[in-house]
């Protein structure tokens, strides 16, 4: 390990045996803003045999931080030594296996945040998954013959649909566009008829 390596985000793993009575009061003391997982305790090596159960850690330092820094806090609760995070959103998405639907799933729920780590920061949709809930609000204004911005916004409310609602309300100019554009369009036609 490159000693000198620095990060803002960092993970590391704890084992229920290993971790000190007080090892949440360290954390919170610690003053970092981070995520520890829910209990896995589903896990399975390839060869099938049960993994130790284990916890994941996400912890976000304010600015880049030494290797060291954080091998510091891992020592204190006997954790594996650290490991420096690219994605934090992609950790923060393994720690209930979003992505990997052949592992054990985990209640998010369960997942415990600290020092007011914001899950909005990590828990977003992909491109992908936004790209899905564009197309799907697409057909359903052509579905339910909405054509004002105001009716489909109040359309989601009423169904509670929240997360069609934030993609509809993030991408405002583009639905009005396209509403106003559909619009135009049945008056066009009703000129030509």
């Amino acid at each position: 390990m490159n000693v000198k390596q620095k990060g803002r985000y960092w993970a590391c793993v704890c084992y229920p045996e290993s971790l000190p009575t007080n090892w949440l009061e360290i954390l919170q003391n610690s003053g970092l803003a981070l995520a520890i997982s829910p209990l896995h305790d589903k896990d399975v090596n390839p060869t099938g045999e049960p993994k130790k159960p284990h916890y994941h850690l996400l912890l976000c330092y304010d600015g880049p931080t030494t290797y060291n820094n954080v091998k510091t806090l891992c020592v204190s609760l006997n954790a594996t030594i650290p490991i420096k995070i690219e994605s934090p959103r992609g950790m923060y998405r393994y720690h209930i296996h979003l992505d990997n639907p052949d592992k054990a799933q985990y209640d998010d729920r369960k997942r415990i945040l600290m020092n007011g780590l914001d899950p909005a920061n990590f828990n977003g949709l992909t491109e992908t998954e936004e790209f899905k809930i564009k197309c799907e609000l697409l057909q359903l204004i052509r579905d339910n013959k909405i054509y004002e911005y105001s009716n489909l916004i109040n359309y989601l409310r009423a169904l509670e649909l929240k997360e069609y609602l934030k993609v509809a309300m993030k991408n405002t100019l583009f639905f009005n566009s396209y509403l106003n554009s559909a619009r135009n369009s049945i008056k066009s036609q009703g000129r030509t008829k």
